[in-house]
């Protein structure tokens, strides 16, 4: 799909209010995540994030260098209305691919999950979010734990072994494994990772 279909198409999902992965809060993996980190000066980037409680969570902790990519307007929308000092510069409205800034730790929220399951998708997200770290930046989030399947539909799902294919070329593995600490609706479905640029 181009930028503008792709646009399309999540639009149309907020507005006829098919966003069954909105869980109307912070994950609790990545919030427990979130508890640990220290530096607040971290320069964060949230693609996909959809409605964005992780980026509403990690501001109101202090993380105030924040930012959220997604290629619909509409959850940045929403999360300037839930947060209105949340800062617009940092509401960024675009396609993942062709975004340019650099940061230290990037949070993956099943954003990998949602392009179509093709080996040049997935080996590009992978070459992309290493373009976007910093020297030992991180990649920390949640990964759909479940075979994909050739007639699946989003969310595209995938198992370690697949994901590990893709990200060990540009990430050493700091931890990548079952998620213990899942919401309910997806124990056992889910992988937790961090993996730091190389």
């Amino acid at each position: 799909m181009t930028t503008s279909e792709l646009e399309k198409y999540w639009s149309q999902r907020y507005d006829e209010n098919r966003t069954g992965w909105d869980i109307g809060s912070p994950s609790s993996p990545l919030k427990n995540y979130i508890d640990q980190i220290q530096n607040k000066d971290l320069k964060i980037l949230i693609p996909g994030a959809g409605n964005a409680y992780e980026a509403e969570y990690l501001f109101q902790q202090g993380f105030k260098n924040t930012f959220v990519l997604d290629i619909s307007k509409q959850p940045l929308n929403a999360l300037k209305n839930r947060v209105p000092s949340f800062p617009v510069s940092q509401l960024l409205h675009g396609n993942f691919f062709t975004h340019t800034e650099t940061y230290d730790l990037i949070i993956e929220q099943t954003f990998f999950c949602s392009f179509e399951p093709t080996k040049q998708n997935r080996t590009d997200y992978a070459n992309k979010m290493s373009q976007l770290l910093n020297p030992n930046g991180k990649l920390v989030g949640l990964w759909f734990n479940h075979p994909l399947e050739s007639d699946s539909k989003r969310p595209f799902g995938g198992t370690q072994e697949e994901y590990l294919k893709y990200l060990t070329p540009f990430f050493e593995v700091k931890t990548f494994e079952d998620c213990y600490n899942s919401i309910e609706s997806r124990k056992e479905k889910e992988l937790f990772g961090i993996f730091i640029k190389k």
